[in-house]
């Protein structure tokens, strides 16, 4: 796929992307043995030849992959105290990381990716609806479930819930809950508040990708459609923006 010269450059990790720019103004960058001096030009870096002061550039592809993230496992590339990582779980040459976060004790759908613009568009509030199955203690009333969809004031912050539907009632209930916010450890704050707490929580999509039968610590690669997708900022228009 054909990329601005500027962005290929500064993924290789030569330039920042303004100085990329006045590299190529100033005619230091050749692509297939062109020099090439106009800043809209357009290369592949899988099948380009793109050099910069004569030195060949190579840059990582970008990878994408869904992963079940399993309970007691970390959202991260790294831990000191040893514990077990969501990286562990994915067999890649790339250097991955987790577009957005799961609570250490949470499960499910985590995309994992070297591709930074896409993690952004994933993790910014808005652009993808998250939908989770949650399990609380008790049966919420359909007053207090109303209240997390109206909203509430935690501290600083109002936190809302886009959509809430019952699954299964009993001593206690399963819930699906559909975020468009994504505030750090919201349901469960969310839950708390109301006297419900959060016993198990798996998210079970994000935009176009669902958990689908992949077990816990399973993953597969995203389809073209599904990278395409989510790649775009597509700003929902709801009350659970922030």
């Amino acid at each position: 796929m054909k990329e601005r010269l500027q962005k290929i450059i500064a993924r290789a990790g030569i330039a920042s992307r303004r100085t990329a720019e006045a590299l190529i103004v100033d005619g230091r960058v050749t692509v297939n043995g062109k020099f090439i001096e106009e800043l809209g030009a357009k290369a592949d870096p899988e099948t380009d030849h793109i050099k910069v002061d004569g030195k060949l550039i190579l840059v990582q592809p970008k990878e994408y992959f869904a992963l079940n993230k399993p309970r007691a496992v970390l959202s991260a590339v790294s831990d000191s105290r040893g514990r077990k990582v969501a990286v562990d779980f994915i067999q890649s040459r790339q250097r991955l990381y987790p577009a957005g976060r799961l609570d250490f004790n949470s499960e499910g759908l985590l995309i994992m990716t070297n591709d930074g613009a896409l993690a952004r568009r994933v993790m910014e509030a808005g652009n993808h609806e998250k939908v989770y199955r949650v399990k609380v203690t008790g049966n919420p009333s359909k007053q207090s479930l109303d209240r997390l969809v109206s909203g509430l004031r935690i501290g600083k912050e109002v936190l809302l819930i886009q959509k809430i539907r019952r699954l299964k009632t009993g001593n206690n209930s399963w819930l699906e809950v559909t975020l468009n916010q994504g505030r750090n450890n919201q349901i469960r704050r969310m839950f708390d508040q109301i006297g419900h707490s959060v016993m198990r929580l798996r998210r079970t999509s994000i935009g176009p990708v669902k958990l689908g039968k992949l077990r816990p610590g399973q993953y597969r690669k995203l389809t073209d459609r599904e990278v395409a997708t989510l790649s775009k900022e597509k700003r929902l228009r709801s009350r659970g923006r922030g």
